[in-house]
């Protein structure tokens, strides 16, 4: 039997802090002046505090062209994803050139030659690695992500990395009256988040990568957008969002579970990915989860806010550092983007 693929490092970065109430002092309370709801959807957001590349408070770039903000894009990224990926690799005790797979997810940036290339320069990984970079998955990346260097790294008996690299705050839109817009700059937040995955017979303490399962209801794909627009990219969220995920979520995560012989009731933890407090209430309620089970989901909402696909990874981490899940005991994690679409992974702790 082959050994599964195990995350053994991880590491994040993040630029630097402002209150939820500050930015909305500050800045907000004049761009949506025309929106009744707009203070109470801040304020209910479930966010204490974001970081972000680009504070409003101090610059505005809501009229920005796209070219300029991907520019910004490319400058801002490399210090953060070079901070996150080498913090996964001194975790994991490894040094960049054993690198056989990096693999860079981001749906708020383009440059070419991308992220990935100038990192694994600056990292100092071979120039034989491996890369791979996903674009446009939104909030879920990371896990059919780490789905995907595990299968490498099983495969080729070489370790892989995995960045997720988001900076949401470039792609501010102009004032609107149009409330998903205010509920998507109430949310989304900038993070780097990085693992590392080794070989299972490398026999090194982490989480073993079980199994990842998908869910696409592409019948209500416009339910959530991510449109490129000459200023910026442009979020589109339908308040259904967490009425569809309702329908699904249980079903995806039995199907998960089943397949391995387990339950609900065998899962020790949850790494859900905070998409908003509706989100996460509705996981809670449809898996009848105990009271506390999200509790590192909703602390990474307060602390950081939404960081779309870097968000799941920072949950992940808080978990391992509270040691949540005992040896041998199993965690989940769930993420859900665009299509809409829903990814559970299955994570056994080493």
């Amino acid at each position: 039997m082959v050994a599964a693929a195990r995350v053994v490092g991880m590491g994040h970065a993040l630029p630097a802090a402002f209150s939820q109430q500050a930015v909305w002092d500050g800045f907000f309370a004049e761009h949506y002046k025309d929106v009744r709801l707009a203070e109470q959807l801040f304020v209910n957001s479930g966010v204490r505090t974001r970081h972000t590349v680009a504070n409003p408070v101090d610059e505005d770039l809501s009229r920005w062209g796209t070219g300029a903000r991907m520019e910004r894009y490319l400058a801002e990224a490399l210090p953060l994803g070079k901070d996150a990926v080498a913090g996964a690799l001194a975790d994991a005790g490894l040094a960049a050139a054993d690198v056989g797979l990096f693999a860079v997810a981001s749906c708020t940036g383009y440059v070419t030659p991308g992220v990935d290339i100038r990192l694994a320069r600056d990292l100092g990984m071979s120039d034989r690695v491996r890369r791979l970079s996903v674009g446009h998955m939104g909030c879920y990346a990371a896990l059919p992500g780490i789905g995907t260097v595990a299968d490498f790294t099983v495969a080729r008996d070489r370790p892989s990395v995995l960045l997720c690299l988001e900076l949401t705050s470039l792609h501010i839109q102009p004032p609107t009256v149009d409330v998903d817009q205010v509920v998507a700059h109430a949310l989304f937040a900038d993070a780097a988040a990085a693992v590392v995955l080794e070989p299972g017979a490398a026999d090194r303490p982490g989480y073993e990568v079980v199994d990842v399962v998908a869910h696409t209801d592409v019948s209500t794909a416009e339910h959530m957008t991510w449109d490129v627009t000459d200023l910026g990219f442009r979020m589109g969220l339908s308040p259904r969002v967490p009425a569809v995920l309702a329908r699904h979520v249980r079903g995806v995560v039995e199907d998960l579970l089943h397949g391995h012989g387990l339950t609900v009731a065998d899962v020790d933890g949850w790494a859900v990915h905070p998409g908003g407090r509706r989100i996460l209430e509705v996981v809670q309620r449809k898996l009848a989860l105990p009271e506390d089970a999200l509790a590192d989901s909703y602390g990474v909402l307060r602390d950081h806010g939404n960081c779309s696909s870097a968000t799941v990874l920072l949950v992940l981490e808080r978990m391992r550092a509270a040691g949540a899940v005992d040896p041998g005991r199993h965690l989940v994690a769930l993420a859900f983007g665009p299509g809409l679409t829903l990814y559970a992974t299955l994570l056994r702790a080493v």
